[in-house]
């Protein structure tokens, strides 16, 4: 009689399994049916929440002052970010490259002309002397250099390929995810009760209202306090260039981008540029001076704009920032730098608020004893 209950039991046991394990397998299936079907919307979506948790504020205002109308003040918004940020940033990554192509053209009908190395590089420890050389090289024979490099360049040249290639598809998707954007926050109100649901479903009541505050403070430090103002500064920085006449703009742009993102003081790229037009002697004395004072202005105006656009510091820390714009830009392009040092924070933000919550519990569990 007990080896009958037991098989019953077992074959209950082993239905009940397989029934778990099917429903899951299932579930999996139409997630991961789903993802790929998503996956190619995926990094456009996530910068298009972004943008909008970020400039819900604004649009808000705005709409306050077209009389509540909430798509008016969404169109509005999005073209003037279209017409501020994302055109001239199509500009200077355009610029980066035609400057790459002119390059490589350059490079390949022998035109291309290096001048000779200083002798102080050569005092540089440890590779001063083979830079040195390799620069000498390249000034006085460049073609036979170009020739005794050609798998290693053309290696190069397809990695900087494939980085353009997927910059191009990035600046679509930027414009894209500020249309889309503007659609969300039209109907903002009910975006953000959903939010506030799948936080709840996935914690409790209490822990997801924090955690939908934490996320929208950090998306709004970070994409305000960081990636907005290195941003605005580089695109400062690269109009002044290009009205100057400055060469190969768009990489002063990307230089600069990368260094506002890692809180670097931006003149380190706005002070060679003012050395090469001083050098190039393209204009007058009068505009050159005018320039200069421009390119500082635009080197240090990370100063003026912090604090205009940020009232607080951002909480994660600069090199958590900092590595997920470049993760996020070798893996998505210029759109996943946005994403990337966005995401990252997030992440970090949620992880050392779980990391606190067990310190305080233990620690309130210490006390009690």
């Amino acid at each position: 009689m007990e080896n009958n209950n037991l098989l019953i039991v077992e074959k209950r046991l082993v239905a009940r399994f397989m029934d778990m394990f099917i429903k899951f397998g299932l579930i999996l299936a139409l997630a991961s049916f789903c993802f790929t079907v998503f996956s190619p919307f995926l990094n456009m979506m996530l910068w298009a929440i972004i943008l909008a948790v970020t400039l819900y504020p604004l649009q808000q205002y705005f709409a306050a002052r077209l009389g509540g109308k909430q798509g008016w003040a969404s169109t509005l918004l999005v073209l003037l970010g279209i017409l501020l940020i994302v055109a001239p940033t199509i500009a200077m990554v355009s610029s980066l490259g035609e400057s790459v192509s002119a390059l490589i053209d350059k490079m390949g009908s022998g035109s291309l002309v290096i001048p000779p190395p200083s002798e102080s590089i050569a005092s540089i420890p440890v590779v001063g002397g083979k830079l040195h050389a390799l620069w000498l090289k390249a000034s006085v024979d460049l073609p036979g250099l170009i020739s005794a490099y050609r798998t290693q360049l053309g290696d190069v040249a397809k990695q900087v390929l494939s980085v353009l290639a997927s910059m191009g598809g990035g600046l679509l998707g930027f414009v894209v995810s500020f249309i889309v954007a503007g659609i969300m926050m039209a109907w903002g109100a009910a975006g953000a009760n959903s939010a506030r649901r799948i936080a709840m479903r996935l914690t409790d009541e209490n822990k997801g209202v924090a955690l939908i505050k934490l996320c929208t403070s950090t998306i709004r430090a970070v994409a305000q306090g960081v990636i907005g103002v290195a941003l605005i500064q580089a695109l400062l920085a690269g109009v002044v260039m290009a009205l100057a006449g400055i060469p190969a703009v768009g990489i002063f742009f990307i230089l600069a981008l990368i260094l506002g993102i890692a809180q670097i003081p931006v003149i380190l790229v706005t002070a060679p540029a003012i050395a090469i037009m001083w050098h190039m002697g393209d204009h007058g004395t009068g505009l050159n001076i005018i320039y200069t004072v421009l390119l500082l202005i635009a080197g240090m105006a990370d100063n003026v704009l912090k604090p205009l656009m940020l009232g607080r510091g951002v909480d994660a820390p600069m090199p958590v920032v900092l590595l997920g714009a470049l993760g996020g830009m070798a893996a998505s392009g210029i759109l996943g730098m946005f994403i990337g040092a966005t995401l990252l924070s997030i992440g970090y933000r949620i992880f050392m608020a779980w990391v606190n919550e067990g310190l305080a519990n233990a620690s309130s569990g210490n006390d009690g004893k």
